[in-house]
């Protein structure tokens, strides 16, 4: 696959996504195809048939431009999963909360 072929389907855009890597004209991050693909062990055909607003080929593009930039993309997983533990522990479930008390 040319890089040609990839840049037409993959933007890094500042103010877009973060300026992270994501599907050009979408909002759908390379890091999320990733993550259904991988860790949902969705197809790329499962992946257009849940998010028929990108094609096939953006889907085929997304893998390719991560298996180029596997360090980068995980370094962006890594980041979101800190950031998202962080605010967990900020912010407490207030059903965790209600449950944890003792009964009045």
């Amino acid at each position: 696959m040319e890089l040609a072929t990839i840049s037409e389907h993959i933007a890094i855009s500042p103010g877009v996504c973060g300026g992270r890597p994501h599907i050009a004209g979408r909002r759908i991050r390379v890091q999320d195809v990733v993550i259904w693909h991988e860790r949902f062990a969705l197809s790329p055909d499962e992946i257009v048939s849940l998010h028929p607003q990108i094609a096939l080929s953006d889907v085929y593009a997304a893998l390719a431009y991560y298996h180029d930039h596997r360090d980068e993309i995980a370094e962006n997983l890594a980041t979101d999963e800190s950031l998202a533990e962080a605010m967990q522990l900020a912010t407490p479930s207030r059903l965790i909360q209600k449950l944890s008390r003792p009964n009045d």
